[in-house]
């Protein structure tokens, strides 16, 4: 280690009262007390030096995301914190089995929204809450889907109260992204930090684009002896096309845009390629409905593929993720999740919902109104922290702003109190501070689903923040799950 026997890096560390990952870790498992005791006796200054070689390593192997709003620079680094979140064995477990039962709940939920409609018929949901909501998609009534499967990559947003308890913030059930920032941050501490990582015993990640195709593959028409899976991206310009890149790679998969594929009248789908052309059994992915096939949905779009739906209807191509899943992930039909878990799988939530009040509701509303300074109100559709008021934090001028957005379109906007995030010890300017986390787990699913051990840890840079999005200046930190 890089300090003297006596050091601590965390003398004058405080966590403020707040639930704190890394030393609850340490308090519970002996591999946690020696990832404690280890960056303990880091020099602060010698961490500084390493980290910023890290950070540098990151942005020369093209590691970024793009942000449209600042016109000086289009790609950013994912700012990356060297100090790791650790979870247990034991909190990875209630991880794990209550992301399963979420995701099988929503793929339960949309089967039936798209035949049958139990929850409607039987008052689970409201109908315009789901059949009046704009994810919505009635190209999909009636439609069978391999697996009885529509949501095969899910990202829940998870937080841990004062407690440490987990709650679920959302479901990202369209195109999750972040993935590839899990993976490529444990091969950065893997060659950064091997002296901290040895012996520790922490689950690993790097198996994520073999997981991942096995479940694609599922997908293909079942004549296909070999079926051909492509990754369909918008474009270089997208926010997220380093990740797409990445994941194209970690499968072994073409990368592919709209104008690559073509569907013949036979209603297949094959790609452009120097031999020719060549079949696709199975596409993942990364465009919005809205622009994946411009004959059925946006006409203007030339993102997608004209014909793609009438493939897909007639079972000539999967989809990953299914087309219509965004109505799963809409925050006001998060609310009723828990209802949904008990309705389809006759279970008790697993990992519970942050409590929630639906402002479409007039009780919803008449309590958001009545609170307004003590909640945090979230816009239903919105992501990437957008639109979101965090009422204690907010100014007198920002309270009044949405109050009138809410009594204007109360349809639109969730709220819920304001949780007291654990937090994680971080790398600051200031020297090593708490600072507010989360934690995205990423599920696959086929025919069964399995969840990436650890995920996607978001962490809030600026102090006192509690918004963890990169979009609002949020960075990330390798996500360690102890094998025991």
């Amino acid at each position: 280690m890089d300090g003297s026997a006596d050091a601590d890096l965390f003398a004058s560390y405080d966590s403020g009262g707040f639930f704190c990952e890394l030393l609850a870790a340490s308090e519970r498992t002996a591999p946690g007390s020696k990832v404690r005791k280890r960056l303990g006796s880091m020099d602060l200054e010698r961490l500084r030096q390493r980290a910023a070689d890290a950070e540098r390593e990151l942005y020369n192997f093209g590691i970024t995301f793009t942000v449209y709003s600042q016109k000086d620079a289009i790609d950013r680094i994912l700012p990356f914190d060297v100090i790791p979140r650790i979870l247990t064995a034991a909190d990875w477990d209630v991880i794990e089995r209550g992301v399963k039962q979420r995701v099988a709940a929503l793929n339960a939920f949309l089967w039936d929204l798209y035949h049958e409609q139990k929850c409607i018929k039987e008052g689970i949901v409201p109908a315009e809450l789901v059949l009046g909501n704009a994810n919505y998609r009635k190209e999909m009534e009636g439609l069978a889907v391999p697996c009885g499967t529509y949501v095969h990559i899910n990202g829940t947003d998870l937080v841990r109260d004062g407690e440490g308890g987990f709650q679920v913030l959302e479901d990202n059930a369209r195109t999750p992204s972040g993935v590839s920032y899990v993976v490529e941050n444990r091969h950065l501490m893997q060659r950064a930090f091997p002296d901290l990582m040895a012996g520790v015993g922490i689950k690993p990640v790097s198996n994520y684009g073999e997981k991942l195709h096995d479940a694609l593959i599922e997908l293909a028409p079942p004549e296909v002896p070999e079926p051909q899976v492509v990754l369909l991206s918008p474009g270089t310009y997208n926010s997220a096309y380093f990740e797409h890149i990445f994941i194209a790679r970690e499968m072994g998969v073409p990368l592919v845009e709209g104008r690559d594929l073509i569907v013949d009248s036979r209603d297949r789908v094959f790609m452009q390629t120097i031999d020719g052309l060549k079949r696709v059994d199975v596409i993942y992915r990364r465009i919005n409905d809205d622009f994946l096939d411009p004959e059925v949905f946006n006409p203007e779009s030339r993102l997608g593929t004209t014909g793609l739906m009438r493939a897909y209807a007639k079972g000539n191509v999967g989809l990953a993720n299914a087309v219509g899943t965004g109505v799963a992930d809409d925050k006001a039909v998060y609310a009723y999740l828990p209802r949904l878990i008990d309705f389809y799988l006759s279970e008790e939530p697993i990992l519970r919902n942050v409590e929630t009040h639906i402002c479409r509701e007039a009780e919803g509303l008449a309590y958001t109104l009545d609170h307004l300074d003590e909640l945090v109100v979230k816009p239903v559709g919105e992501a990437g922290g957008y639109g979101i008021t965090v009422g204690p934090h907010a100014s007198a001028e920002e309270l009044a702003l949405c109050r009138a957005q809410l009594l204007a379109d109360p349809a639109n906007y969730i709220s819920q109190p304001m949780i007291r995030l654990s937090v994680c010890p971080t790398l600051t300017d200031r020297g090593v501070e708490p600072r507010h986390v989360d934690l995205r787990p990423f599920a696959v699913t086929g025919r069964s689903t399995w969840v990436l051990p650890g995920g996607l840890t978001r962490v809030a840079l600026r102090r006192g923040s509690l918004i963890v999005n990169s979009s609002q200046g949020g960075g990330s930190k390798d996500t360690w799950v102890l094998e025991s």
